[in-house]
């Protein structure tokens, strides 16, 4: 795994924050919303709340296998959690008032990958020379998109700021959306906040991390760079995950963790 979380050119927080615990095949990323930094408090509540509640979870397990199920219910509970608190706190105390986080956990367990997501920071999978998107945003644009509206291409040019419309913190109850996927030697994953999706195009992501695939984290630092070169509008956060293969290096995998075995 390897990570970067960068301010952008425009801002002046980072109100993004991300975790990544490869002993545990877990990685997070949260992006805030709300004034007076208070975005950065909600994101960084999730994130750190995620890696404290998980941590004891997993070394009361001993290394033992995870089912599908179990996986998705500990997700969504953590979810509900983690909304639970930040919504709390936005009540009780005024300089925090409406703030939220978009939320992506993405967790590898046997050969399969579960993820759940709040807003519109985003999942993809390279698998070969095939690059896809993983979650669906939660968002007014994507509701227009869905309704026919707007083609996806429209919707990018239109100028107009996303609208996220489920976040975590934002309403007392959130109902994460939670999806497994199966999971393959040699996959690259790539979670992100809009500060890299809204400045790069998916195509270009794709040509560096094919590029870059063996070198996690200058691809990590070269994805934050083309998002600022692109003029850098928001905080811009990548998170990068890649599969080993045992074919390839055994020991890499026995450090990966047992979920892989």
């Amino acid at each position: 795994m390897a990570g970067l979380t960068d301010v952008g050119r425009k801002r002046s927080t980072n109100e993004d924050s991300i975790a990544m615990l490869p002993e545990m095949g877990l990685a997070v990323l949260a992006d805030g919303m709300g004034g007076h930094n208070a975005g950065e408090v909600a994101s960084g509540m999730a994130v750190a709340m995620i890696s404290h509640e998980l941590r004891p979870f997993f070394a009361a397990r001993s290394g033992n296998a995870l089912g599908e199920t179990e996986v998705r219910q500990l997700l969504t509970g953590l979810a509900a959690k983690v909304n639970t608190a930040i919504y709390n706190t936005a009540q009780s105390q005024p300089r925090y008032f409406g703030m939220g986080t978009t939320l992506v956990i993405a967790l590898w367990h046997g050969e399969q990958l579960t993820v759940a997501h709040l807003g519109d920071s985003r999942l993809y999978r390279l698998r070969g020379d095939r690059y896809e998107q993983l979650t669906r945003d939660h968002s007014w644009r994507q509701e227009q998109i869905d309704s026919g509206l707007v083609t996806p291409e429209q919707a990018r040019t239109t100028g107009a700021k996303n609208i996220v419309t489920r976040a975590c913190g934002i309403e007392p109850a959130v109902e994460p959306e939670v999806h497994t996927h199966p999971s393959q030697a040699d996959d690259l994953y790539l979670l992100c906040s809009d500060g890299l999706s809204e400045m790069v195009a998916d195509d270009a992501v794709r040509h560096l991390l094919l590029s870059h695939k063996s070198d996690l984290p200058r691809a990590a630092s070269e994805l934050v760079r083309q998002a600022n070169d692109n003029g850098g509008k928001d905080n811009v956060s990548v998170i990068l995950v890649r599969i080993p293969n045992p074919r390839h290096s055994s020991r890499l995998l026995g450090r990966f963790g047992a979920w892989l075995k």
